[in-house]
């Protein structure tokens, strides 16, 4: 667990799964003592979240909660299918899939887990812009609403400091919580996320936000791995970047996995952001595909290697929000450690979560 401002702050649990305030069909969350907001800080230190040497891997569901209006610009259409836009260019309104009067903003993604898998960790992340044409309270940073596969909305509360900071005209945040037990509860399907306090309208910084569950998982079947989870809040500055090195890593040679991030504010078709991987007693590998050029991560997708979860509403281009998970392959030589890096050109984008499943040495 993190640990950089201090074991009480970062293990102080301001709140869980509130089962009592469950929704119920057209109605309201029943009435529950109200909660302090979850302390929040400027800046947060990248620090391992959760750490797991075991046979099986990482999956994620995520989406953005926020787009642009197709009515107010013909080209949002274009722009959603993946054209490149950036949110700054768009009035923006609230994804709103779940039909119920209560939810002013809500969408949906689906966990895949391979049969016979055992959750281990679970953790939703949620963040984005409070400051656009209209400005949301931050006491609500800390609150969101969750409901597993045919399950009803759960009160879900920030369990360690928030991140909150502004800068640059945007007003960001991202905050988190654990959800082990839902999701071992819930299973594989469709997890639908609402309430994430992210404001709508027009301005320079632009509107953008969403959520992302990762999800790490046992499974006899799969190679051995080690599975690791950072996150923290950190503004990558032009140049700026984020490095987590993770010793007592032992890999082959040729070792593969996967590497996923979390990141806001990135616009498609602005290059120097790029995600990399090494050993350290080699060329960092430049991760990329089809979806994410090498020089361009930071592009606003929600992109997986192959077939990837599927997503109400499933917009190719989320203008501001990126949760994406990359293929990592042929790691040279063996050895025992792993640096990531992310790094971005851009004045405005902000960083908020790693991780990596990676081949471990039998």
């Amino acid at each position: 667990m993190r640990q950089s401002l201090g074991p009480l702050l970062r293990r102080a649990t301001v709140g869980v799964l509130a089962l009592a305030a469950m929704w119920t069909t057209g109605g309201s969350p029943a009435a529950v003592p109200a909660a302090a907001p979850a302390p929040e800080a400027e800046s947060l230190a990248f620090a391992q979240r959760y750490r797991v040497h075991q046979h099986g891997g990482i999956v994620r569901a995520a989406n953005s909660s926020i787009s642009c209006v197709p009515s107010a610009a013909p080209s949002c259409s274009e722009v959603r299918g993946g054209r490149p836009g950036a949110n700054n260019d768009f009035d923006m309104f609230y994804v709103d899939i779940d039909n119920d009067p209560n939810t002013y903003n809500s969408s949906r993604s689906e966990i895949r887990l391979p049969s016979g898998s055992r959750v281990t960790y679970a953790r939703l992340y949620w963040g984005g812009n409070l400051r656009v044409g209209e400005q949301k309270p931050p006491q609500d940073n800390g609150r969101v609403l969750v409901a597993e596969p045919g399950g009803e909305y759960k009160e879900l509360l920030a369990d360690s400091v928030v991140g909150h900071r502004v800068a640059d005209g945007a007003d960001a945040f991202q905050a988190s919580a654990d959800v082990t037990q839902l999701v071992r509860d819930g299973g594989p399907g469709q997890y639908t996320v609402a309430q994430v306090n992210v404001a709508m309208g027009r301005s320079e910084a632009g509107a953008w936000g969403g959520w992302t569950l990762v999800v790490m998982y046992e499974n006899a079947s799969e190679p051995l791995r080690h599975l690791a989870l950072w996150d923290g809040f950190a503004p990558l500055r032009a140049g700026g970047a984020q490095e987590i090195r993770l010793q007592d890593m032992r890999h082959p040679a040729g070792a593969g996995g996967r590497v996923g991030l979390v990141a806001y504010n990135g616009d498609r078709g602005v290059g120097g952001d790029s995600l990399t991987v090494s050993t350290g007693r080699s060329a960092p590998i430049t991760l990329g595909d089809a979806a994410n050029p090498g020089d361009d991560v930071l592009n606003s997708t929600i992109s997986d290697p192959g077939d990837g979860p599927g997503r109400v509403p499933a917009y190719a281009n989320t203008l501001g929000y990126d949760s994406d998970v990359f293929d990592l392959r042929g790691l040279q030589p063996a050895g025992d450690q792993l640096t990531v890096r992310l790094q971005s050109q851009r004045d405005a984008a902000w960083a908020g979560v790693l991780f990596a499943a990676v081949d471990a040495q039998r």
